[in-house]
């Protein structure tokens, strides 16, 4: 279990995360949902240690607040930022050899390399393609699988589903839904498609300017009260 308690973030003058909690279950998929600058990207960047933070870090019982990324990651963290950072000018392939190399190793190559076919053919298709000539949907699904060819047992996730088409979105979420059954996984998803999330996810908290101001059942926010008060979130 993930859990974060009076979580603080601030950029110079600038805060970006007020004073939250929230606790993630093991095996669970929580949405952060809310507009541009509501604190959804800081938020991840504090449980995988890409910023300094005030509140304490706990995952599976263990404070993890000042350890560096490296370690995080070490312990079974991976982080897929917003933005599709992949290495563009070299091969599917290098691409994640690359990513299981700096990971956990837990899993052989090649035999992860295997689960990445099964979950995405169409990268072993094109896994001799420099990473730069795929499609928007076909690097992302790099980056996923660069994510969980490390094995994690915490993923977070920035803005997945930005830019794509709801075939390929539909196909990633089915991905991730499974992987974090399998592996006993949590996810943590950050959104700012509040219905492609919360479809997908367990649980979800709404943000707005670093606040929290919505939690709960990701079915019960889809409808009445919840829906309200997520479109006045974004406003």
């Amino acid at each position: 279990m993930l859990e974060i308690r009076d979580l603080h973030v601030s950029y110079g003058p600038v805060i970006a995360v007020d004073g939250l909690s929230l606790k993630a279950q093991t095996g669970t998929t929580t949405a952060i949902l809310g507009a541009n600058g509501a604190g959804k990207s800081s938020l991840l960047r504090a449980i995988s240690g890409l910023t300094q933070v005030r509140g304490r870090i706990m995952m599976d019982g263990r404070d993890i607040t000042k350890l560096p990324s490296q370690r995080r990651a070490k312990l079974g963290i991976a982080h897929a930022l917003e933005g599709r950072r992949l290495f563009r000018d070299i091969s599917v392939e290098i691409n994640l050899r690359l990513a299981w190399s700096f990971g956990r190793r837990i899993t052989p190559y090649a035999k992860a390399m295997d689960k990445v076919y099964d979950r995405f053919p169409v990268l072993h298709e094109k896994r001799k393609v420099a990473a730069g000539w795929l499609s928007g949907g076909q690097q992302q699904m790099v980056i996923l699988s660069a994510a969980m060819i490390q094995d994690p047992l915490y993923m977070l996730l920035d803005e997945p589903s930005l830019g794509l088409a709801p075939i390929i979105i539909s196909q990633i979420y089915a991905v991730l839904g499974q992987y974090s059954k399998s592996a006993k996984a949590t996810i943590l998803v950050a959104e700012q498609m509040a219905g492609v999330a919360l479809k997908a996810s367990d649980r979800a908290i709404v943000l707005k300017r670093g606040k929290v101001v919505l939690q709960g059942l990701s079915t019960d926010l889809l409808t009445g009260n919840g829906a309200h008060t997520i479109s006045n979130s974004y406003l």
